[in-house]
């Protein structure tokens, strides 16, 4: 009788394939790890574990880095060749006859031969499975050789497409569309934000494991009912020499590693393989309930399942960490309809941001570096992260630190853009790979949404082609009902994302969710448009932006001097966007005056970037009304994260280094948000009917503000607000201040007047407009006051657009710093004389990134903003902010 052992194999040797599998086979000597040149290098030490062979080349110097420069088109062989990873174990045969051997591969990168002495175990062919082999113990030795064949993704695909037909599988930027036929992460193929890197490897550990009874599967059914009554049951699934178990012992413990509950449970006589062990039903205040992020707390929970034998000895154990909470998708008619018509809502009563895999190499992602992301989108406002289907499922600490932060996760299955087959063993291999994932993910309180794919209904419909779609078996049958049969509570599913109306309509914004493209793509919309292309819920938008001066640096590594500008062949390898030439042109030249700066260029992006995705997020929230009015019910931005450094649509960049969106995305969802919406009065009849310029003497009569607030609590709340006009031509301002009052979980409109501006230029005739006052100049400020202490709970400040018709004056920008309260913080306050717009701070010299608990500011005069810096540390600032774009010593 014995316990279960378990061995992460962590020795590891690798190298390219140079000959018959069958000579390799008969290889039984140590690995040489002196190693020879390419193409015909022996066996190396690996560097790196889990292991990836792009990261090992790295680590031996015998590749370039990828992402600086050109150098992805030097190791575009890689993915042609197939590569050889082995390792020498030790096995030491247990006492016990019952016992058994597992071999279990968490995760092979994709096309896997597996061979242990020279016998083959395993096929792998599906990187999102786990594959877990029994293996003979009559026929392991004290010194086994285990050997990985690691097969070309590239080759395998076209051989399949050549096999079942060429189909078609988003643009030309979305990779080869020979990528569906094979279970890989379909970003390895390229995407129009990330490069080509066809990567193998052991990409999550291998465990050997030794036991004569093995939990194979423990199911937590942690329920809540609308009393908000909490229930558990734990069920579990076992395989080996049941007749051995004699009880089972279950304990449920909080975060502090309290008892809650604890049963011992008496296996009987005849032992099934699955077993119902225990139904608890709690008192009311004995759980906490797990919340997300803004609503509560995020009470976590751990189960604890032991396994004993008739002589006490502990067979196999497990443990899941939990949270209680109820998940619904509400789908409920609207009272009234809004611009789009009636339709239904679409509402977690959340919103948050689209993610995409960290890294082209998944194993240098640490899970430091997941809860750095992940506590960025938090402490950014968000409450909701969407997996894309175009990535990997997670390792557990993504998903373990999202139950910590409160992230409400949306799961996409992986599937991206693309005509996926159907047939009887690709079916297989995904029913197997979604039962695997929904068993591991079903526990995670932070699991909120199960959603079928990625933009397949939708291209279908632009390609008119709907009638070749034999992926609908998937979408429509398998994958709803694993979710069905192996969640308890049911987790919502959702066919597709975007998916709605009648027909497929994925871009009806009545019902279902949206992805809102017609700005950047699609029809090319300027983003001032943006509160006229909203939906139920808008899962996809946005604007992308370059990252900051040191991260273009980082990837300039020795460029030559000509390559600094913004429209060099090194920065178009950075810019994986289609047509983003001519589409960076349209929105920069509508909204910013022409440069051939490149920090001017980084930083009109980066302005443009915040304003449009601010005023989307502003304009969408604004939708969010009282029950039966709820027009909007969440939004998520594309993107959160880059795998690499480049020009994107991310929030972050590579480096984890906020862009100004992030900040101005985090003021939006605020708890409490203020907003304005400027509309210009027309001149004449014939006008378009609508312009969003107000400058010149004949081009406007003025324009109208409205105003209103956003009270994201869940009681009602009397405000102060205060209305502030600068004019950047003239000594005018004005001030007036209108008490409001808020109701609780929606937006409210506050105030619709007319914007008031300086006299009239009495020497400027203007027949018939005689009241007529130029608006062109004029800055607005709204800031929602505490009417008890004054304290600010939101501001918010309108500039005339576009940009480049608006003159700038110097905001007389000053700033003081002390000491915070340790020595890592410095408080930096920031105040001026003429309104700024989007003052974003640095720092001057090298060292770790400095952490501001804001920044891109609208600063208002007599408006002073104080923020606080981490990690200082004495360095000098500098700021840019538009007029003064590249950034200067303050």
């Amino acid at each position: 009788m014995s316990t279960a052992r378990r061995v992460v194999l962590e020795t590891w040797a690798w190298k390219q394939r140079n000959s018959t599998i069958e000579h390799v086979l008969n290889e039984v000597e140590a690995p040489d790890v002196t190693g020879m040149e390419l193409p015909t290098i022996g066996w190396r030490a690996a560097q790196k574990y889990p292991s990836e062979v792009h990261v090992e080349l790295m680590s031996s110097g015998m590749i370039p880095d990828p992402y600086i420069g050109f150098n992805e088109h030097t190791v575009q062989w890689i993915g042609h060749a197939e590569w050889l990873y082995k390792s020498i174990f030790t096995y030491e045969p247990d006492s016990a006859e019952s016992h058994k051997v597992m071999l279990e591969f968490q995760g092979l990168d994709t096309l896997c031969d597996v061979y242990i002495n020279g016998d083959k175990i395993l096929s792998a062919d599906n990187m999102f499975q786990t594959h877990c082999v029994e293996l003979i113990p009559s026929k392991l030795q004290s010194s086994n050789t285990l050997f990985l064949h690691f097969k070309s993704a590239v080759q395998y695909a076209k051989a399949q497409e050549a096999l079942r037909g060429r189909v078609r599988a988003g643009s030309t930027n979305l990779g080869d569309p020979s990528r569906v036929y094979l279970r890989k992460a379909q970003y390895d193929w390229r995407w129009d934000w990330g490069l080509e890197l066809m990567t193998c490897g052991i990409y999550r550990p291998v465990v050997l494991s030794t036991c004569s009874v093995h939990i194979d599967n423990m199911f937590t059914k942690a329920s809540v009912n609308g009393n908000l009554a909490c229930a558990l049951e734990v069920d579990v699934g076992m395989k080996g020499q049941l007749n051995e178990i004699e009880k089972y012992r279950v304990v449920l413990k909080d975060s502090r590693n309290n008892n809650v509950r604890a049963e011992e449970i008496s296996a009987g006589g005849d032992v099934k393989e699955n077993v119902t062990l225990v139904y608890w039903t709690f008192d009311e205040d004995e759980i906490g309930l797990w919340w997300p992020v803004g609503y509560g707390d995020q009470c976590l929970y751990t189960v604890e399942l032991t396994i004993l034998s008739k002589q006490g000895v502990i067979l196999d154990t497990k443990t899941l960490r939990i949270g209680f909470r109820s998940v619904k998708l509400v789908q409920e008619a609207l009272q009234e309809p809004d611009q789009y018509g009636t339709g239904t809502t679409f509402l977690f009563e959340i919103n948050g941001s689209n993610w995409i895999p960290a890294d082209n190499f998944l194993t240098t992602i640490t899970p430091d570096r997941y809860r750095a992301w992940l506590t960025l989108l938090r402490d950014g406002n968000q409450n909701m992260v969407r997996l894309w289907g175009g990535g990997i499922y997670e390792p557990d600490v993504f998903y373990d630190t999202c139950d910590e932060l409160g992230l409400l996760v949306w799961q996409d299955f992986q599937f991206a853009c693309g005509v996926y087959p159907a047939h009887d063993s690709f079916v297989a291999s995904v029913r197997k790979e979604a039962e695997q994932n929904v068993k591991r993910l079903r526990h995670h309180p932070a699991i909120a949404l199960f959603c079928g794919n990625n933009e397949d209904y939708q291209m279908l419909l632009q390609w008119g082609d709907v009638k070749d779609f034999p992926a609908i078996k998937i979408y429509e049958e398998v994958l709803p009902s694993v979710v069905e049969t192996l969640t308890d509570p049911v987790i919502p599913y959702h066919r597709g994302s975007p998916y709605g109306g009648k027909g497929w309509d994925t871009a009806d914004p009545t019902v279902g969710d949206v992805h809102q493209w017609n700005v950047w793509g699609g029809k090319e919309l300027p983003y001032q448009d943006y509160d006229k292309l909203g939906g139920r819920f808008v899962s996809e938008f946005g604007m992308p932006s370059m990252p900051c001066m040191k991260t273009i640096t980082y990837w300039m590594k020795d460029a030559d001097p000509k390559e600094f500008h913004a429209q060099s062949k090194l920065m178009a390898q950075h810019c994986r966007a289609g047509s983003f030439e001519r589409r960076f042109a349209i929105a920069m030249n509508d909204n910013f005056k022409v440069t051939e700066d490149l920090e001017t260029a980084v930083f009109n992006t980066q302005l443009m970037q915040s304003e449009a995705v601010g005023f989307a997020y502003q304009s969408w929230r604004r939708n969010w009304g009282a029950k039966g009015k709820q027009y909007t019910g969440g939004v998520l931005v594309w993107q959160s994260n880059d795998c690499w450094p480049v020009t994107s649509w991310a929030i972050a960049d590579y480096f984890l280094r906020p862009k100004p969106v992030y900040f101005t995305i985090a003021r939006h969802l605020a708890t409490f948000a203020v907003g304005i919406t400027r509309t210009v009065i027309k001149n004449r009849p014939n006008d378009r009917p609508r312009q969003f310029y107000e400058f010149g003497a004949f081009q406007s009569r003025g324009a109208t503000l409205d105003i209103w607030a956003v009270n994201g609590t869940l009681s009602p709340r009397s405000a102060t607000l205060e209305l502030h006009f600068v004019d950047l031509c003239s000594s005018w301002s004005h001030r007036e201040t209108h008490a409001v009052h808020m109701p609780p979980n929606q937006a409210t409109e506050l105030l619709s007047i007319p914007c008031p501006g300086p006299p009239k230029n009495n020497e400027v005739s203007l027949t018939g407009y005689e009241d007529w006052t130029t608006t062109s100049s004029v800055i607005v400020g709204a800031r929602l006051l505490d009417p008890n202490d004054g304290g600010v709970l939101a501001r918010f400040v309108d500039w005339p657009q576009p940009y480049r018709f608006v003159d700038i004056v110097d905001p007389g920008l000053k700033t003081s710093v002390s000491s915070g309260r340790d020595e890592n913080t410095t408080i930096v306050s920031l105040e001026v004389e003429k309104p700024a717009k989007c003052v974003v701070l640095s720092v001057v010299g090298d060292g770790e990134d400095v952490k501001w608990s804001d920044n891109a500011l609208d600063l208002m005069p007599g408006d002073k903003q104080v923020i606080y810096a981490h990690g200082l540390l004495g360095r000098n600032i500098q700021a840019s902010y538009l007029g003064k774009e590249k950034a200067r010593l303050l």
